[in-house]
């Protein structure tokens, strides 16, 4: 149990109001179930939301300590009152989440505290009580892959230091197959194929650039596709990497002549200038072990997909994925 003594600057201030000021890790919502459950008091009687603080009243909070923490990136999920997930899979080693497109997934991709996939991840697993982050001496709930903000799809979140330590070496040596669907324009010719290129990024401006050549800095990048269809000046394919460089189907589809649908970076916009998002979805994850997974292993050979990809859906209502 803490205390605040309220003093001459905070004084006729409403209770929710100091709170959320005083408390900035206590979600408003929270805070209101506190109040309700007496959990939080003025001078040890209970106390309404709406009601006005008075210099020398005392409030006694029956909160978790870890609210009075300094917010900051590693406690964000504590602002997460309904975390917002979708769970592809789940066991006590690790969660497959399927990432909405517009969706950060870690706070360095500009996102506010308690805004992105890793906040929400956490707050799910600590109100479930699965982590309990002051019983842990280091470890944290962690992803083992990213996807780029504008892209949607699978996301694997490591719930035990061992099934992070192994996922990513896995990720590592290549032993996951990953199927990502998109709309590109046009139709691309041969049908199905392997784009091969040369790719380099310009960190700067967080852009890639594909050239068909060796240039100084670049690095080879190929991505194998099908085309499943084709209709109205677009084409639904499938991608697999063979190399996983930054924004790589993005940039060598643009660069083949076929921008992907809504890519503002590296396509066009005009037409179907509705779409916010490129038409990019990681929809499909394979595990393919070929030396022991540990505690894993039982994922082994195992497939797991999106049960819906809104793009694909939307235009392409005809083929079944």
């Amino acid at each position: 149990m803490k205390e605040l003594k309220i003093g001459r600057n905070d004084a006729g201030q409403r209770v929710d109001r100091f709170l959320a000021k005083a408390v900035p890790l206590l979600p408003a919502s929270l805070a209101q179930k506190y109040l309700r459950l007496k959990r939080i008091k003025r001078n040890g009687q209970r106390v309404e939301r709406d009601t006005r603080l008075c210099e020398g009243d005392v409030l006694q909070l029956y909160i978790n300590d870890e609210f009075f923490d300094t917010p900051s990136a590693d406690n964000a999920y504590l602002t997460v009152t309904t975390p917002q997930l979708r769970i592809v899979y789940e066991d006590e080693n690790i969660l497959l989440a399927d990432k909405a497109a517009g969706v950060p997934v870690h706070p360095h991709d500009g996102a506010a505290l308690g805004k992105t996939l890793i906040d929400h991840i956490q707050a799910y697993l600590y109100q479930k009580k699965d982590w309990k982050p002051h019983e842990e001496n280091a470890f944290t709930p962690a992803l083992c892959n990213r996807i780029d903000r504008n892209t949607g799809g699978i996301v694997i979140a490591a719930k035990t230091a061992e099934a992070l330590r192994v996922m990513n070496q896995k990720i590592k040596d290549r032993e996951l197959e990953k199927r990502y669907l998109a709309i590109v324009e046009g139709s691309p010719k041969p049908k199905n194929g392997v784009l091969k290129g040369y790719l380099f990024k310009d960190a700067a401006k967080n852009r890639v650039y594909v050239t068909d050549t060796p240039q100084k800095g670049a690095r080879s990048c190929e991505t194998r596709y099908t085309t499943l269809a084709v209709k109205n000046g677009l084409a639904l394919v499938e991608c697999e990497l063979i190399t996983g460089r930054t924004h790589q189907i993005r940039a060598q589809f643009a660069h083949a002549g076929h921008p992907l649908l809504g890519d503002g970076k590296y396509g066009k916009t005009g037409r179907h200038a509705e779409r916010t998002h490129q038409a990019l979805y990681s929809y499909r994850l394979t595990f393919r072990f070929t030396t022991d997974a540990g505690s894993l292993n039982d994922l082994n050979g195992k497939t797991f997909r999106v049960p819906h990809v809104d793009f694909a859906e939307e235009y392409f209502p005809e083929v079944k994925l």
